[in-house]
């Protein structure tokens, strides 16, 4: 299996590293800054992959560090021109090429209304850069699949940065240790590879996870539908409870991000409701949860325990080593399709909206 989109997959240990050891020490000085200034209230602002990467920071933001997280609505900046007080507030646009038109818009008026702003982009050059106070590069080299892999992980990676900046009890090795916990996801590729093979026929599906995993279900199901046309909805476990899981019967496949911690009581409940109506469930976990995979579910494991330090040990650093086996079944199932995940119908790498 070949394509443009699974060697950069294949790549992300080594951007993950680079990207924290480029980033570090800009890092310590902005940390500086805002310690002297800690801000009231976050907001980020990103579409498509980027915006996945934002809601990871939303959670990752609100749990480590306490401070308000919101995501931007661009339109009410480009659309209603609406004024709004943000003062003592960081605004942290997202943006794979740095040329999202209403995000860049969004930095533009944040600065005219007392914002600190920071751009996290993978383009030094692109307008982002030029625009935010303080910008964040992922460090991934020319990323020539349109499906975002290896800049989505460099997003969460800066996130996991911005978040030691904003005082964080999160150490700095335990973030050394991400391109290796990348790695291990990695390994499970032949596997995922066979996998893929019984899902060729699928042309709908449900992802679903909760907490520190959600902005990935929000990737896996963008992943299945720009580059294998499947018709993916996305839940948490909690709100597919509130009435979605009336669509799943017999056969239907559901892929739940399954973490051992605060979040797998909730996974366990969701997927005993599967197991009732017979849905084809599959699992992404590590050995960490013994209760995922010693269970009868079908399950991709990376292998290792990916436990660390800081808060919520259990399940911290899984974000991005779990997207990794997903990634990976989006890319094989698209082969066994026959689509071209690199050059999917009617989308371009870059994207301007307003």
């Amino acid at each position: 299996m070949s394509s443009k989109m699974l060697d950069e997959i294949r790549e992300q240990p080594l951007t993950l590293e680079r990207t924290l050891k480029a980033e570090l020490r800009p890092m310590e000085a902005f940390k500086r800054l805002l310690e002297k200034k800690r801000p009231r209230l976050i907001v980020l602002a990103a579409r498509g992959t980027s915006d996945n990467a934002a809601r990871f920071g939303r959670y990752l933001f609100s749990i480590t560090t306490g401070i308000p997280v919101t995501l931007a609505a661009p339109s009410i900046f480009t659309l209603y021109n609406a004024n709004i007080d943000l003062r003592d507030t960081l605004v942290v646009a997202i943006s794979q090429s740095g040329e999202s038109t209403d995000i860049n818009v969004v930095i533009e008026r944040a600065r005219e209304m007392g914002a600190v702003t920071a751009g996290i982009t993978n383009e030094a050059s692109s307008a982002l850069a030029n625009l935010t106070d303080h910008t964040l590069l992922v460090r991934a080299g020319r990323e020539k699949s349109v499906a975002a892999t290896k800049t989505y992980t460099g997003q969460l990676m800066l996130m996991y940065l911005l978040a030691y900046a904003l005082g964080a009890p999160i150490p700095v090795d335990e973030l050394r240790r991400l391109p290796d916990l990348a790695a291990l996801g990695l390994k499970a590729e032949s596997k995922i590879a066979e996998c893929a093979e019984r899902y060729r026929f699928m042309d709908h599906a449900v992802v679903i996870s909760r907490g520190l995993n959600y902005a990935n279900c929000f990737e896996f199901s963008l992943k299945l539908m720009e580059t294998c046309y499947i018709v993916a909805e996305r839940f948490s476990a909690a709100d597919l409870l509130h009435g979605p899981i009336a669509m799943v019967g017999r056969s239907f496949p559901a892929f739940l991000f399954a973490p051992s911690g605060a979040t797998w009581p909730g996974i366990k409940e969701v997927l005993s409701r599967l197991d009732q109506v017979k849905a084809e469930s599959l699992l992404i976990t590590d050995r960490s949860n013994r209760e995922a995979t010693s269970g009868k579910w079908n399950r991709i494991v990376i292998p290792g325990k990916l436990k660390g330090r800081g808060p919520h040990p259990e399940e911290l650093y899984t974000p991005i080593p779990y997207i990794i086996p997903a990634q990976l079944f989006a890319a094989a199932l698209a082969e066994t399709k026959g689509i071209d995940a690199d050059h999917p119908r009617t989308l371009s790498k870059v994207t301007r909206t307003m």
